[in-house]
């Protein structure tokens, strides 16, 4: 036989895909004290189950969501906007990133992982926010429900778009993801799914610990191999 076998040549890349709210960034309180100011300058309380019904619609079909829900006089561009404003500050510069997120990024791409973000959060936020932290070097893509039409994360589209454009086969993905509905979407394609514990969807943590393939409350534990 001519030439050494290289054994690297049969070996599959991996991917991980990581959402940003909840899982990468403790930023979920950033959105709860959005809603509450939004809400109260009209005179309004966030509803027990705002948060939860939003988590995994697109940044419109929320503003669009809190028209209709509230009777609101504005439109989704003016709600969009105030929301934005609200949020660019508080994401620009006090979020922080989970526990060992940091190092736990860099083991992976020392490892030669193949990494990308699939998040709902639009680029004026999550741009400021990844750099904020110090992980927006890590990632080879990053994606949002945006770049997959009217569709959010009750289906797998943009985490399959992420899987595509690292060019890896999904069922050689693992995905850290802390929305039920996100981790459901991700498991029917055949991606591992890792759920990241969060106070925003601490009431489906049952569920979402039979469904996962395991569980975080940082990434001090974070699997050292996918």
């Amino acid at each position: 036989m001519n030439g050494a076998y290289d054994a690297t040549a049969a070996v599959a890349p991996k991917g991980a895909i990581f959402d940003l709210d909840g899982t990468l960034l403790d930023s979920m309180g950033v959105w709860d004290q959005v809603d509450a100011d939004f809400l109260r300058k009209r005179g309004l309380e966030v509803p027990d189950d705002f948060a939860t019904t939003v988590a995994a619609m697109q940044f419109r079909q929320v503003a669009e969501y809190t028209i209709a829900r509230f009777d609101l006089p504005d439109t989704p561009e003016e709600v969009m906007e105030e929301w934005d404003e609200m949020a660019c500050v508080m994401y620009a510069t006090a979020v922080q990133a989970k526990p060992g997120a940091v190092d736990y990024l860099a083991r992976l791409k020392a490892a030669g992982v193949r990494l990308a973000v699939a998040t709902s959060l639009p680029p004026q936020l999550r741009e400021p926010a990844m750099e904020h932290v110090g992980i927006r070097g890590f990632f080879d893509e990053v994606v949002s429900v945006d770049d997959v039409g009217d569709v959010g994360k009750d289906r797998p589209d943009v985490y399959l778009h992420a899987a595509r454009l690292l060019g890896v086969e999904p069922g050689d993905c693992t995905v850290f993801e802390d929305l039920l509905v996100g981790m459901r979407s991700a498991k029917s394609v055949g991606m591992a799914v890792w759920a990241m514990h969060d106070d925003s969807s601490a009431g489906d943590w049952p569920e979402i610990c039979d469904l996962a393939d395991g569980v975080l409350f940082d990434f001090h534990s974070a699997p050292v191999a996918l």
